[in-house]
């Protein structure tokens, strides 16, 4: 356990009894409506970008898709049928510039039992406020230290802030354990024989507007890693600019001063809070 003052440690509790923000009153909400099964709340519209999306709608019309006055409607058919409808919304949005960095790799959305509903651009999540997923991990050493990634000046989200030893989003095909492991190896060079011993240790929601961008919707599912002393990150992806072996005690006072991304920031306070019970 390492020592920290006690005003940092509750200006850390109080940071994670907000990682789940509710949606701004003015933006619209997406119901994917299921007839007599009724509708659900999946996603959140920024009003900056109704009257785009009203104007394309009224040019040219997409299956299973409808803007309303008060929300957008989606309803309900066979996963691939539902991706294809959103895709071209998603389509429509990037012509108009609101789906930045857009990735050609496709995110899934799953139903409270973790079924898949639909998969559709990574990049466009953000745009309409559907709910993603991914993992964080935190690496730290034997010694108490903490290993932390600086994302690349490149990223088109966050550039040169800190990060976790690696982090990512699961794409539409992996499983959290899967995505941790490859994020590992990507960002942060580690090996199988040191990845596998990986330890899952919660999921925390985040949601919180981003400005001119959406809302952030996201199930973070964190793992710990014990890394050997001798072992040194090496980023294999270009998405991490380089590294920094840090106590807990600077780690928090990074997170105060606004260093990290918010998703690390939190990733990282919990793993702080863990410690120091």
């Amino acid at each position: 356990m390492t020592s920290l003052s006690t005003s940092a440690l509750a200006a850390l509790e109080e940071m994670l009894q907000n990682t789940a923000r509710s949606a701004p009153v003015d933006f619209m909400p997406i119901y994917l409506f299921r007839g007599l099964e009724g509708e659900q709340v999946i996603g959140h519209l920024n009003p900056e970008f109704i009257p785009y999306l009203q104007d394309s709608l009224k040019q040219e019309s997409i299956p299973l898709v409808s803007i309303r006055n008060d929300c957008l409607a989606i309803q309900f058919a066979r996963p691939k049928e539902l991706s294809a409808s959103l895709s071209q919304l998603a389509d429509k949005m990037r012509a108009g510039g609101y789906v930045p960095g857009w990735r050609n790799e496709d995110f899934a959305w799953l139903d409270q039992n973790g079924h898949q509903y639909f998969r559709l651009e990574r990049a466009a999540f953000r745009t309409f406020g559907f709910r993603s997923m991914a993992t964080h991990i935190n690496g730290y050493t034997k010694s108490g230290l903490l290993w932390l990634g600086r994302r690349s000046e490149t990223k088109s989200t966050d550039p040169g802030k800190l990060d976790n030893l690696a982090a990512g989003g699961i794409s539409a095909d992996e499983t959290p354990w899967v995505c941790a492991k490859r994020e590992l190896w990507e960002e942060a060079g580690v090996p199988p024989q040191i990845a596998d011993e990986v330890e899952p240790v919660g999921r925390i929601h985040m949601r919180r507007p981003i400005p001119g961008r959406g809302f952030h919707d996201e199930q973070l599912y964190i793992y710990d890693l014990e890394l050997p002393d001798n072992f040194v990150p090496t980023n294999h992806d270009g998405e991490v600019s380089g590294f920094i072996e840090i106590s807990l005690a600077e780690a928090a006072a990074r997170i105060l001063a606004d260093e990290f991304t918010s998703d690390a920031a939190f990733v990282t306070a919990d793993y702080i809070l863990r410690r120091n019970k």
